[in-house]
């Protein structure tokens, strides 16, 4: 499922799998997206590339037409792979550069970056 909250430049998106469950939160304000996988109990940021990662209108219009077309085929689908060996516990700077969504997404949990 996506919610899009236009006001605060936030898209939400709940995938709902099994093992392979994740929350994905695109904060367009500061410039993140960070995805918490549940079965690694571990929280992924990176800065949003814009010429990667569709603009916050056409994510929105993306998912319109998802859901009135039901098959939609787009250029822009963005699939990520992390390689990181290493992490950290975020701090009170990494959540003033993250915003407070992504704050409440990822605070306890390993951050890979």
């Amino acid at each position: 499922t996506m919610t899009i909250h236009s006001e605060e430049h936030i898209v939400d998106v709940h995938v709902r799998s099994g093992v392979y469950s994740s929350e994905t939160i695109f904060d367009y304000t500061h410039g993140y997206v960070a995805t918490r996988l549940f079965s690694r109990n571990a929280c992924f940021i990176m800065k949003i590339q814009k010429d990667l990662i569709p603009d916050l209108q056409e994510i929105g219009r993306l998912a319109f037409e998802r859901e009135t077309m039901k098959d939609l085929y787009s250029p822009n689908n963005v699939w990520t792979l992390f390689q990181v060996p290493n992490s950290r516990l975020g701090d009170l700077d990494d959540w003033v550069l993250y915003g407070k969504h992504i704050e409440h997404l990822c605070t306890g949990l390993p951050l890979y970056e």
